[in-house]
């Protein structure tokens, strides 16, 4: 598994606050991580706009995580973005988390429902977001 698959990859420095007594990073983060490139996804195929515009956006329904690794300060990572399946109103994305120093740390997924903010309720994935998806 490598990032060569992944067509959002967001860099972040670890930092030392991220540590916890253990010696290693505190699991918290690595959720953090994956909402970084999420957010990054999200960005590109057009939510904000749309939410925006529409009161039309997404809401997290499920976060996965599968910690392969230790990450431990100093050092910096390489998170990685993509499109895993597409449903009628939701989509997976799934995640992979690379260490400069140790590799794969961890990869991930979660599930994204496209979420009427107006009515409170999940609604249709638009056609255009399906569009930008599929160019991602």
């Amino acid at each position: 598994m490598d990032l060569t698959s992944f067509p959002v990859r967001v860099k972040l420095l670890i930092t030392e606050a991220e540590m916890g007594i253990s010696g290693h990073i505190k699991n918290i983060y690595y959720v953090r991580y994956f909402e970084c490139a999420r957010e990054q996804y999200l960005y590109m195929i057009g939510i904000k706009d749309l939410m925006s515009r529409t009161g039309i956006g997404t809401i997290l329904a499920q976060s996965v995580c599968n910690y392969l690794k230790p990450l431990a300060y100093p050092d910096q990572i390489t998170v990685g973005a993509k499109v895993k399946s597409i449903g009628k109103s939701s989509f997976v994305l799934e995640y992979i988390i690379v260490s400069e120093k140790i590799g794969v740390s961890a990869s991930g997924e979660e599930v994204i429902v496209i979420y009427d903010y107006n009515n409170s309720k999940k609604t249709e994935l638009p056609l255009g977001i399906k569009e930008a998806i599929e160019k991602v």
